[in-house]
């Protein structure tokens, strides 16, 4: 059974996906949006490239829930407060697995409706989101911000004295890999010309920003990931699927995004049947903190409740 979290508005609980126990927070709203009063619709949302859910993500929940949502935000096998060993190991296809887990998870709680379960996701998990709608997920929406779509584009915005400097640790953590044994790891984050897997100029002093606005400092949280996923990257490109997502999309992309490349988030909603794209004058960290947020998670909300009425 979940427990309470009373001063946040939320209950805790687990899942199991691949027989491994993930963390979710589940947000209630107060009453049912569904004129009915029986069921809610539900968003489930999980982060970024090795980032977990207390960066930032409770902002937007609780906004979704104060909208008459039951939201579901989780953390990934290996990563914050889920199981699994060992730790901060990122990998594509057990991620795609837990997201599939999640969304089942969520259809299963009391006064969920299953027919209308939109899926959040950021970055790297903005890709996720993508990939799910168009592998046949049941959907009733996505939003993508800043996704990642494209493992070349992603490469190509990789600086060459980086990709460098990172090498040593991916061919040792894939020999490690190919021996079971414990990871090497990169940082996730650096300065211009340093080792780590994001070294935009905006990226370390966004770290401190959206530590500070989660309540937390930098060592609260691990700040690293297994080096073999920097390879696995450039072969992950979501928009191979954008045709065949049936349902609506609402794509949102920074204008002066330095990891994931505006002009190739663009060309993939372009792509979507039902999607939709809107731009931002800001970099890939802005649209989690002001003066950003609030017009991004506004947008979002718009759209979610555009899909929330009976038979979206």
């Amino acid at each position: 059974m979940p427990s309470s979290d009373a001063d946040q508005g939320r209950d805790d609980a687990t899942f199991l996906s691949g027989g491994t126990g993930c963390a979710a927070w589940v947000y209630r709203p107060e009453t049912s949006s569904d004129p009915g009063g029986t069921t809610a619709p539900a968003i489930v949302m999980a982060h970024g490239l090795g980032c977990i859910r207390d960066l930032r993500l409770p902002a937007y929940a609780e906004r979704f829930r104060d909208a008459g949502f039951v939201v579901v935000v989780f953390d990934y096998r290996h990563f914050g407060a889920s199981d699994g060993q060992p730790r901060q190991l990122l990998d594509i296809g057990r991620q795609l697995d837990d997201w599939r887990s999640a969304l089942a998870f969520t259809r299963s709680l009391t006064g969920v409706d299953p027919d209308r379960v939109i899926a959040w996701g950021t970055s790297f998990s903005g890709g996720h989101v993508l990939t799910l709608a168009g592998t046949g997920e049941r959907l009733a929406g996505v939003v993508a911000q800043v996704p990642h779509v494209s493992g070349p584009a992603a490469v190509r915005a990789t600086p060459l004295r980086s990709a460098v400097r990172l090498t040593p640790a991916i061919i040792g953590d894939l020999w490690r890999a190919a021996r079971r044994g414990e990871p090497r790891y990169v940082p996730l984050v650096g300065k211009p010309g340093e080792a780590g897997a994001m070294t935009s100029p905006d990226a370390d002093p966004a770290v401190d920003r959206l530590a500070a606005d989660s309540g937390l400092e930098r060592g609260d949280f691990p700040e690293y990931v297994a080096a073999r996923i920097l390879v696995r990257i450039g072969f992950y490109s979501p928009i191979r699927h954008a045709r065949r997502i049936a349902c609506p999309v609402l794509v949102q992309i920074a204008t002066r995004d330095a990891i994931t490349p505006a002009a190739t988030a663009r060309r993939a909603a372009q792509r979507m049947p039902r999607g939709r794209y809107l731009e931002y004058p800001c970099e890939h960290f802005d649209p989690y903190v002001d003066p950003y947020f609030e017009q991004i998670v506004a947008d979002q909300l718009e759209f979610c409740l555009s899909l929330a009425g009976p038979g979206a």
